[in-house]
């Protein structure tokens, strides 16, 4: 991190105090982004980025106020903004803000970044997968979109703490679209981590996956629709992260719980019921932003409290809910680490950090071999939900028919449908094979901000309505 922005952080608190604040916190941060764009083996552009300024939020008269400064030359500059912020506080709020008390907290944190990225490696990978996919039959685009961003963050508070946080994130974004006899079909799949190059080179080599979603693209063409029908479906890992993800996740967020994001995004179809049976006993649910090398690892969140695994469902029973400093005050509980800013440009939000459906202990071909008519629903598309997470559907990439505990019939352009209550309660089986995805694009708040997160869960099996668009 700069050190002059990380002086200008430490001033900026100093002279809101003098103003007489209540509180005030101040986000110097720095991003450099690099990123390749190849479409068909061709370099369509090399884009890089830089981005640094600070978010500075503060409490005056029982409201909070909020500046941002970007790429700051002078204190003057971070002045200005802190008077216009503190005089446009308002006087007239009903009711008094209160925060949770909190630790003080010293301390830097530079994550582990094994494999250096640069943009030679970015092309050498993305020709490399975009070759692979297109030499697969039947296929007419690839599309390869490696980045990274290395981040700086520096927070520090009126109440003493100073923290700051170093990281890498590195991603790669493939689509794979094939094209026969009138018919165009595609798969995508969005691979990485919090980390270097070996997010994408290590574990399941990326070169793996290019041909996975080439050669299901291209099968995709002959294969049949699904009729509408009430069954028994199975859902692998990558498409139970977005489930948990829509219907679990998001409805965790304390201020929907409260219905202060109805306006825009919605509320949570379980208000009220903590501590209520909500879903099956095989139904548990946590977010943890101490998953290594995952989207959603951090160590101090937006408002400086330190992460921790937070239980949301335990066997069916709805436990907890995740919560900022304001709103803990307000559940009569402790804040879990989730109150999170796009970047210094906005305000910090309650938001998930990975959130995950909980392992279980059966292996997964088992699941299928138990069903005697099904679908097994693999990979995330597109959600569509209702305001309260209640009403849901999700298309996936492909699905196929699972027959007397056997995989057969390949199946496209299907949708998952359900309500969220019925659903969890006849989750009825969960693998042992529990994976966290990558989330890249999650929107929330307004102004709106696209955060990055981590999601995952294993293998489940539950009943749900699915049907063929066509």
């Amino acid at each position: 991190m700069n050190s002059d922005l990380c002086e200008l952080a430490d001033k900026g608190i100093k002279y809101a105090m003098e103003l007489g604040v209540h509180y005030c916190d101040v986000r110097a941060e720095k991003q450099d982004k690099k990123s390749v764009l190849i479409e068909n083996k061709d370099i369509e552009n090399i884009k890089t980025s830089t981005d640094a300024g600070l978010g500075i939020r503060l409490i005056k008269n029982g409201a909070w106020g909020f500046c941002s400064v970007t790429d700051p030359k002078s204190f003057e500059e971070i002045k200005n903004k802190i008077d216009h912020a503190v005089k446009n506080s308002s006087r007239h709020r009903k009711k008094k803000i209160e925060t949770y008390s909190s630790t003080v907290n010293n301390v830097k944190i530079d994550f582990p970044v094994l494999k250096k990225p640069s943009i030679e490696k970015l092309m050498e990978i993305g020709l490399d997968c975009s070759q692979i996919i297109l030499d697969t039959p039947k296929i007419i685009r690839s599309v390869i979109n490696p980045w990274y961003t290395e981040n700086s963050k520096y927070f520090t508070n009126s109440e003493g703490s100073k923290i700051e946080q170093n990281f890498t994130d590195m991603i790669i974004d493939m689509n794979a679209v094939a094209h026969d006899s009138g018919i165009t079909q595609s798969i995508n799949t969005t691979e990485g981590g919090r980390g270097g190059l070996e997010q994408i080179t290590d574990k399941e080599k990326i070169q793996q996956k290019a041909k996975e979603i080439s050669q299901k693209a291209s099968e995709l063409i002959i294969a049949k629709f699904a009729k509408e029908e009430q069954t028994t479906v199975v859902m692998n890992p990558d498409f139970v992260s977005l489930l948990t993800h829509e219907i679990l996740g998001h409805p965790s967020e304390a201020d929907r719980v409260l219905g202060k994001e109805m306006a825009w995004a919605g509320g949570a179809w379980w208000k009220g019921k903590i501590g209520e049976k909500i879903g099956s006993e095989n139904l548990n649910v946590f977010d943890d932003p101490t998953i290594k090398e995952s989207l959603g690892w951090y160590f101090f969140d937006d408002e400086g409290i330190k992460t921790q695994k937070t239980t949301l469902v335990e066997n069916g029973i709805l436990k907890k809910h995740l919560q900022n400093r304001e709103t803990a005050q307000i559940f009569n509980t402790e804040p879990t680490g989730n109150m999170r800013a796009t970047n210094y440009r906005f305000m910090p939000l309650i938001r998930m950090a990975c959130t995950c459906i909980g392992n279980g202990d059966r292996n997964p071909d088992e699941i299928i071999k138990e069903v005697k008519k099904g679908i097994l629903i693999s990979n995330m598309k597109i959600p569509s939900i209702d305001m309260k997470r209640y009403n849901w559907s999700i298309s996936c990439q492909y699905a196929q028919k699972i027959e007397n505990g056997e995989i057969t019939g390949l199946l496209r352009d299907v949708i998952v449908m359900g309500t969220a209550p019925e659903f969890f309660a006849s989750i009825n089986a969960c693998g042992n094979d529990f994976t966290v995805r990558p989330i890249t694009n999650c929107g929330k708040g307004d102004p709106m901000q696209s955060m990055i997160m981590g999601n995952g869960g294993p293998t489940i099996r539950g009943i749900a309505t699915v049907k063929s668009v066509n």
